[in-house]
């Protein structure tokens, strides 16, 4: 498999003070006059490798093939870590060995290898900047068709870190608040798909302590300022205030309960 849609995606925990980006993508120009970069987000929360985690596999399988994926959130750039090149799901992906590429690397035939080729990174490195350094070159390399195979050799102990999944308990979805995103709603890890181990709905949610009532549509479903639970836009259950912040109205964050179970009422 080689890559051939020109694309490289970036998602870092640089933010966009400083020119840690800036810099990574006039590597990724230098070496690839036709690259398309995107940017995912580069506001990760510092040393946040499960979030990251969590955002590249919520955005990648939205891209076409051949898309080369560029993770940077590497807290432990310049020691023992290895730097990775992977493919999954036809699409490629760069960054450090530490589970930051888990969702894809994670899935049935996925293959990783050791980033061993020093040719392909630049002449000079920073022991702390393998964003630059190391990262954008290779997948500029990749973007430009190089065959992932010439980076070094095929490696099967690669760092997956299994992101939390819900379970099905006693009639109830019990799973958690995964992420908080900047309007504040709480993203959970019960999807969609799985509301149907409850067997017909409606159904209601609870997050933490606080109830939040039947599983709405919209956030326009509820009064201004209410709390309202609702199928987002990664499928998953969140936990939302219309026109409000969640995290903030009921201090929920990462790791928090959320139980989902029929609503009382519902066909039997």
């Amino acid at each position: 498999m080689q890559a051939g849609s020109g694309i490289v995606t970036l998602i870092t925990d640089f933010g966009w003070r400083d020119a840690y980006v800036g810099a990574m993508k006039g590597v990724l120009c230098s070496i690839m006059k036709e690259v398309r970069i995107v940017d995912i987000t580069h506001e990760v929360t510092p040393q946040g490798i499960q979030e990251a985690a969590y955002i590249l596999g919520a955005a990648y399988p939205w891209f076409p093939p051949g898309t080369v994926h560029l993770v940077v959130v590497d807290p432990g750039v310049g020691t023992r870590r290895r730097p990775l090149a992977g493919a999954a799901d036809g699409q490629f992906f760069v960054g450090p060995d530490n589970s930051v590429l888990s969702a894809p690397l994670g899935r049935p035939g996925a293959t990783a290898h050791l980033i061993e080729e020093i040719d392909f990174a630049l002449p000079e490195r920073s022991d702390t900047f393998h964003g630059r350094d190391v990262f954008a070159p290779v997948a500029a390399h990749l973007a430009s068709g190089v065959p992932i195979e010439r980076f070094g050799p095929r490696v099967a102990d690669f760092e997956v870190c299994l992101l939390p999944t819900a379970r099905l308990e006693a009639g109830r979805l019990i799973g958690q608040v995964v992420r908080i995103d900047r309007f504040g709603n709480a993203i959970t890890n019960v999807p969609r798909e799985r509301l149907r181990e409850l067997g017909p709905g409606p159904y209601e949610v609870k997050a933490g302590a606080c109830r939040c009532g039947e599983l709405r549509r919209t956030f326009q479903d509820v009064a201004p300022g209410a709390i309202v639970a609702l199928i987002g836009g990664d499928g998953a259950v969140d936990i939302a205030v219309n026109q409000g912040s969640a995290a903030a109205t009921l201090g929920l964050e990462p790791g928090q309960p959320v139980e989902v179970r029929r609503a009382q009422g519902g066909d039997e």
